[in-house]
């Protein structure tokens, strides 16, 4: 609780209130003051049982009232005099700074918790009890978005996302590093993967549009339950990671739409390039020409149909029945059987995530 807001409560009431008023801490420790001198000074005759008394106590020619949301209370308001009025001047007071510092957790610390979660920086054993302290409910289906900025820009991305997404008390945003943004986004149960695929894509379009900062969307998978976030954010970060090595082109990359490209990065370089060896014992894929590559992947994006690729890259049929000759020559691969066609697209997804060099995770 930062003892700043304190301070600010106390200086406002110090008009209305005709008195000395202000705040100790349990440690005795004056930490507001409507005289701003006694700031820091230490009252030795307060004690641990006064601060347990359910009711105001009078100490030294002040009326003192215990506040605080733990089960021991951890703050006491005080205001000058032992008359019926300051008693009530400090059980209003109390009553109004607990409830500013109740808000004032569950807003900050709720953000600092779910961050603590996702980053896996809170033993599992803690969370639930945690979760309680600041009554937050654990079994909703949440999701996690990694948004990753691009370009730099005067902006503040982070106000922005926090503009677009205004409940704090259902959706988190959270400022990971200079260039990630996490959003902790609750969803209704049985929600689309589209929908939220339309989230993300209202996000990117209004950075774009409005503010001209550029950014990519890792979304991961829903999860209820918080202790499973934690997963939930990996996966958006491993959903930014693999998009980033084998679809430049999206911004917004979804760990359940990964497919075998999912698999691929998960394996280990050494398993890979003994694939490729084995996949091109004829002769390497380093051979074939970029006009050769491209054909292929039309090729595939065509459903490996001789006819309707050969009209996209406006070529006789002959002329691509030759190139799909010449590559079944140099790698011994048949692209137009099914079974060597997928072993060539899984080499060329292999050969990619090898030339990229991605950092895991």
């Amino acid at each position: 609780m930062s003892n700043r807001l304190f301070q600010g409560v106390i200086h406002q009431m110090r008009d209305a209130i005709d008195r000395t008023i202000g705040i100790v801490d349990e440690t005795s420790v004056i930490i507001a003051c409507s005289e701003l001198g006694r700031i820091g000074e230490v009252n030795d005759s307060i004690t641990a049982e006064s601060f347990a008394a359910p009711g105001t106590f009078v100490v030294n020619g002040y009326t003192y009232k215990s506040f605080g949301n733990r089960p021991r209370p951890e703050y006491a308001v005080f205001v000058s005099g032992n008359d019926p009025e300051a008693a009530r001047y400090a059980s209003l007071l109390a009553i109004s700074l607990s409830t500013i510092k109740q808000y004032y957790d569950e807003k900050y610390d709720r953000g600092n918790f779910i961050k603590n979660v996702i980053l896996d920086n809170i033993l599992p054993g803690d969370i639930y009890l945690k979760a309680r302290e600041l009554r937050f409910n654990t079994e909703i289906s949440r999701v996690c978005l990694l948004i990753k900025i691009t370009n730099k820009t005067d902006i503040s991305a982070y106000d922005v996302i926090q503009n677009l997404f205004p409940d704090k008390n259902k959706d988190f945003v959270i400022n990971i590093n200079e260039t990630d943004i996490a959003l902790v986004k609750e969803v209704r149960p049985g929600i689309e993967p589209r929908d939220i695929d339309k989230l993300a894509g209202s996000i990117v379009d209004t950075l774009g549009s409005e503010f001209y900062t550029h950014c990519v969307v890792g979304i991961g998978t829903i999860v209820t339950g918080i202790k499973d976030l934690a997963r939930s954010f990996k996966e958006a970060q491993i959903a930014l990671e693999v998009g980033k090595v084998f679809d430049t082109e999206r911004a917004i990359v979804s760990y359940d739409n990964l497919g075998i490209a999912r698999l691929i990065y998960q394996l280990p370089t050494t398993l890979c390039e003994a694939f490729l060896k084995e996949v091109f014992k004829r002769g390497s894929i380093d051979s074939l020409d970029h006009e050769t590559l491209f054909t292929i992947q039309r090729f595939f994006e065509n459903n490996l149909n001789v006819s309707e690729t050969s009209r996209k890259l406006f070529v006789h049929r002959n002329t691509l029945v030759y190139r799909l000759e010449k590559i079944k020559k140099i790698t011994g691969l048949d692209l137009r059987q099914f079974e060597d066609a997928i072993v060539f697209k899984v080499a060329l997804m292999v050969k990619k995530y090898l030339a990229s060099n991605p950092s895991k995770f």
